[in-house]
């Protein structure tokens, strides 16, 4: 089968996801997507004439990030109208979800460039903002199965698994030196640029601005569970609350044991970024050495109460794809939408945490929704090169209960 080669991969910074407060909520997201597309026309390895598609992952359309946000983007970046654009939702997935599509066109010959990634900005098209919750109010499917909210799911997850608060609080400390190390060494350079007001010009975020140095164990013990109340709100068409409709599926649980906190859990940022994917014709003709290939790509459901232990079994599917063990892997990128999450993969699979998100991860750094998986896969590509390593593994859980995982080969 042919291959889908990476041509190249930016990002903006993450900028803090509160209205009037974050570098870039001041950013409409349309415009925050479009300088992604000319940060990387400006570094020369590609002519936007002749981008097939531009595949945009989006979690919340509605209101600015309505209206097929991705053409509207290629518009404001001044790309040639010729070049068509597609806004897509995979929740927490759909950056990835994106670059595989966009693989797809490249290696089946259908495509010879294409641009995919995702936004998000949260500041100014809040969580939740397009009313649908998690299964669009259907009563009917309510009868059938009543899905639970993440933090609810999370905290389950580390119930049955018997993770303790420490080991929890641990990985989120991790997380944060990570994060700090890499921005001190500046691991992100080679991906990042600095976004600009659209109107005058002034850089107004040029490094990621959610991470804390300064977190200890000390302070992230101090923190109470985030999904304690939440979890008491009777909702459930006898009055059940959150708790009860998830323990009447997982009776074994027996309780729920509410461990995870705002400083444990992913944060909420605004951001974009964007990879170049090209086909083998393209890569020969046009003479350019690609950065990487894409060696495997999965998606996969799971059981939609508990929904967040996708990333072990769609990761396993991808390493079958590709012919690996989970051992060959050199770097992996766990999304971390919950301390409970890494955890539960890295058992399920045995792999050595030194491996995971060695420069920090959702929790230091905040987790775009729609832009995460783009950003996953741009840091993971920057890191192989910047180790000389040569295979890395992006996953994510994704609401509803679905998993993606990507295997990026570097060239």
């Amino acid at each position: 089968m042919p291959s889908s080669y990476v041509i190249d991969a930016v990002r903006t910074p993450r900028g803090r996801g509160k209205a009037g407060k974050g570098a870039l909520s001041g950013i409409h997201p349309q415009e925050l997507f479009a300088q992604v597309l000319t940060a990387l026309q400006a570094r020369g390895r590609f002519d936007a004439r002749n981008v097939d598609d531009v595949m945009v992952g989006i979690v919340s359309q509605v209101g600015e990030q309505g209206a097929n946000l991705a053409r509207n983007a290629v518009l404001s970046a001044g790309w040639p109208q010729e070049v068509s654009a597609v806004s897509l939702n995979r929740f927490c997935g759909s950056g990835l979800q994106a670059i595989h599509f966009g693989a797809m066109g490249v290696g089946s010959g259908t495509m010879d460039l294409a641009v995919a990634g995702g936004v998000e900005s949260m500041s100014r098209v809040p969580m939740g903002a397009d009313g649908g919750g998690q299964d669009g109010d259907n009563k009917h499917l309510r009868e059938r199965l009543f899905q639970v909210p993440q933090g609810i799911s999370a905290d389950l997850i580390a119930t049955l698994e018997g993770f303790s608060r420490e080991e929890l609080d641990a990985v989120a400390l991790r997380s944060q030196q990570n994060a700090a190390r890499a921005i001190e060494e500046g691991r992100f350079s080679p991906s990042l640029f600095a976004v600009k007001d659209p109107f005058t010009g002034a850089v107004v975020l040029e490094r990621d601005e959610f991470p804390r140095p300064d977190t200890t164990a000390a302070g992230l013990a101090a923190l109470k569970p985030a999904f304690t109340a939440l979890g008491e709100t009777a909702v459930g068409p006898k009055g059940e609350t959150l708790d009860q409709l998830a323990l009447a599926v997982y009776p074994r649980a027996k309780a729920i044991h509410h461990l995870h906190t705002a400083g444990n859990s992913s944060g909420i940022v605004d951001g974009a970024a964007a990879v170049v994917l090209a086909s083998e014709r393209y890569v020969r003709e046009k003479g350019i050495r690609p950065r990487a290939r894409i060696r495997a790509m999965a998606t996969l459901g799971t059981e939609p109460v508990l929904m967040l232990t996708a990333p072990a079994p769609v990761s396993q599917k991808a390493l079958r794809l590709a012919g690996m063990q989970a051992g060959d892997i050199d770097l992996w990128e766990i999304n971390e939408a919950f301390s409970g999450v890494v955890l539960q993969t890295i058992r399920a699979l045995n792999i050595d945490p030194d491996r995971v998100n060695v420069n920090g991860g959702s929790i230091a750094l905040g987790h775009p929704l729609g832009a995460t998986g783009a950003m996953l896969f741009g840091t993971a590509l920057d890191e192989l090169e910047r180790t000389g390593k040569q295979t890395a593994l992006i996953t994510m859980c994704i609401g509803g209960g679905q998993g993606i995982a990507t295997i990026l080969e570097r060239l």
